[in-house]
């Protein structure tokens, strides 16, 4: 940065100037004026690259961060519905992370996430997958107008009708957990 800026600063204040000696001699400028002046050059033009990378870097994440919040949502939800195992646990994952707010939580609901997850613990074969449904079924129940769309898509019956884990505990409790959520919000826990 300082080669750049001391190559731009001696083009546009060469040290030798191509004028007569005459005018030179009239000048007042001596070495250690010179000196001072390359250095002030120096700055400026090191500032001003700082500032324009920084714009530069704000323009582009105000171009890119409006595209992050719902898309990801969507994406999340959209990978539950891929047959890879993995996948839909990432899935989920993603979900429990974004379901901090009532807010956000109504939007994986209204993007078909309840479903997704309702489809998901159905359809799971092993622990882990089993174990992420639950944990983002419980994400989404604290909010109660999602708990009445997870109602509607039957996740209830699917809990019931989940196996328990013989290697994880976790899984007893997040089931027991929305059971007993159902239960205090007066749904039939028994369909």
């Amino acid at each position: 940065m300082r080669t750049l800026a001391r190559q731009i600063s001696t083009y546009l204040c060469p040290k030798y100037p191509s004028v007569s000696i005459r005018s030179r001699r009239i000048s007042t400028l001596n070495g250690a004026d010179e000196l001072t002046m390359e250095e002030e050059v120096e700055r400026k033009i090191g500032w001003g690259l700082k500032l324009f990378f920084a714009g530069t870097a704000t323009y582009c994440a105000y171009q890119i961060v409006p595209y992050m919040g719902d898309n990801l949502i969507e994406q999340s939800v959209k990978l539950l519905r891929v047959k890879d195992p993995l996948f839909k646990r990432m899935g989920a994952s993603r979900i429990i992370h974004f379901a901090t707010d009532d807010e956000k939580r109504m939007k994986v609901v209204e993007l078909g996430g309840a479903h997704g997850l309702v489809n998901m613990l159905k359809a799971a074969k092993d622990d882990r997958t089993r174990k992420e449904a639950l944990r983002a079924l419980v994400a989404l129940s604290h909010t109660d107008i999602a708990v009445g769309a997870l109602h509607q898509a039957g996740v209830s019956s699917v809990i019931s009708s989940t196996p328990d884990s013989s290697e994880d505990a976790e899984v007893m409790g997040y089931k027991s957990s929305l059971l007993k959520r159902f239960q205090d919000l007066k749904f039939d826990t028994t369909s």
